[in-house]
């Protein structure tokens, strides 16, 4: 039996995220696409589909007789939105997935904590930035203490619509908030690159940790074995070259983040994120990761639902 499931958000977040459970999900049925623009090309596309939608925003969606079947509500709208629709649809009981930055619910990164939050009724999916690089920082920390975890998330300025550009401070902030509690360094920070360039580039992000001498054998070990996690999702997820090491000069500044007086080495790992091109063009890894990423979890969280009801009978 699948789980229903609405999308609110008709851009271009929400309808590949539409779209993915419509071809890939064995578990999820969409019922409803809810937008604000009645003339968007996500609702006309909805429509075409055999999906109900409404103009008319999380009103509207409580209103279609379709929502009441529907358990998981993924908002691909902007943070401000998402704090309305969490005070209008969690007293109804529906479990939501946030793909904006507002962070009310726990930070899930489905290969790195994907099982822990599955009763949660709000889960935040991070940023596309802390998609694609949360697991690597995760994957340097199950090796060795991250003093410093900065990520870089460079991505094609066509593919930042308006929620992407409404986000930007949020994104910086809850980015650099989960790369400490979820990817374990003690201290994180995200930049974001809008890169103009025509044609568009692909997804690009740059992780550096900053760690205490370790043996880089297990670090690349582990990191390589996270991309092949990602992968299982985000095919297009891969690295560009191997993963670099950097003895930290004594005098170098940052060998004041570092503790103790021992060595210090720079972790540095280069990604690239092609995204499938469901609904958008293949240079948008950053809204394909994000939508990849909500559909696994949103599918986690129904599996582990149907499990409990299962055992409670």
């Amino acid at each position: 039996m699948s789980t229903k499931v609405a999308v609110i958000g008709s851009g271009n977040i929400g309808t590949d995220l539409m779209i993915k459970v419509l071809r890939l999900s064995e578990s999820l049925e969409i019922s409803a696409l809810a937008g604000i623009d009645p003339a968007s090309d996500g609702l006309a596309r909805a429509r075409r589909l055999k999906v109900a939608t409404t103009h008319e925003g999380v009103e509207g969606l409580v209103a279609l007789d379709e929502f009441a079947d529907v358990e998981i509500v993924f908002d691909a709208t902007s943070a401000g939105a998402h704090r309305h629709h969490d005070e209008v649809l969690r007293p109804l009981g529906r479990t939501l997935v946030d793909l904006t930055p507002a962070a009310l619910g726990p930070y899930v990164v489905p290969p790195v904590n994907g099982d822990a939050h599955l009763d949660a009724p709000n889960v935040n999916m991070v940023t596309c930035g802390g998609q694609a690089t949360i697991p690597i920082v995760a994957a340097v920390s199950a090796v060795t203490p991250v003093h410093y975890g900065e990520i870089v998330a460079s991505i094609a300025s066509r593919s930042a619509g308006p929620g992407t550009r409404a986000n930007i401070d949020e994104f910086t902030e809850t980015t650099a908030s989960a790369v400490e509690r979820v990817g374990g360094a003690a201290r994180g920070k995200a930049i974001i690159v809008l890169n103009p360039a025509e044609p568009p580039l692909i997804m690009r992000d740059t992780v550096h940790c900053l760690v205490s001498d370790c043996a880089t054998e297990a670090v690349t070990a582990s990191v390589e074995e996270m991309v092949g996690r990602v992968q299982a999702y985000v095919p297009g997820y891969r690295l560009k070259q191997k993963v670099q090491f950097e003895k930290v000069p004594s005098d170098d500044p940052l060998r004041a983040l570092a503790p103790g007086g021992g060595d210090a080495l720079k972790v540095s790992v280069f990604l690239e994120v092609e995204g499938a091109a469901h609904y958008l063009p293949a240079y948008a890894g950053n809204l394909d990761i994000m939508t990849s990423a909500a559909l696994r979890t949103a599918e986690r969280m129904a599996a582990h639902h149907r499990a409990t009801e299962v055992a409670s009978r």
